[in-house]
């Protein structure tokens, strides 16, 4: 159950763009979430908007008292104290509403997935266009976090959806970027 919060507002940086920092901040964050093997702190992202479309400048996290706790004695900021202001652990307001907050995945860039159709299934140029026009590309409208996979070291964006308040709040499990099809976090 997310009965706490923290904010980790961005300062303004003249020279880097608040998207680029929210981006370290978010792999930062992401990869403390992987070391603890944390599936109970939830994230979300107060001041993002849909027009023009911004993540914001603040990132949310969401859990028990003790568990967030936990995780800020952890040194995962290191590098980014300069760029951050981080309050203090704090109870969730009573009246809060509940919102899932989840990954969304689109099909953005058909050239793209017809390069990965031909090395998966070896089929020629001529089939996988045939099989992939560009019209199966989608036009995005959530915010988006920029980030580089630590696998492949490929960038990608992960689109974030903040869905329609909910009266009750669903406890679940929350993946390693603090995203759930099944958990929601607090609102307000």
């Amino acid at each position: 159950m997310t009965t706490h919060y923290l904010d980790i507002q961005l300062r303004p940086d003249p020279e880097f763009p608040a998207g680029q920092l929210m981006g370290a901040l978010f792999s930062k964050l992401h990869r403390a979430l992987v070391s603890h093997e944390a599936d109970d702190i939830g994230v979300s992202f107060p001041e993002h908007r849909l027009r023009p479309r911004e993540i914001g400048a603040c990132l949310r996290l969401h859990g028990t008292e003790s568990r967030l706790n936990e995780l800020m004695t952890q040194s995962w900021l290191s590098g980014m104290r300069d760029h951050v202001d981080v309050n203090a652990v704090s109870a969730v307001p009573t009246q809060a509403k509940h919102r899932f907050v989840r990954r969304r995945q689109f099909k953005t860039n058909a050239e793209r997935l017809r390069r990965r159709r031909m090395r998966r299934h070896a089929e020629s140029e001529q089939t996988v266009l045939e099989r992939i026009p560009d019209s199966v590309e989608q036009r995005v409208s959530l915010p988006f976090v920029q980030l580089r996979s630590a696998s492949t070291g490929q960038r990608f964006s992960l689109f974030v959806e903040h869905t329609d308040p909910q009266t009750q709040p669903r406890d679940g499990h929350f993946n390693t970027y603090g995203l759930s099809n099944d958990a929601t976090v607090p609102w307000f």
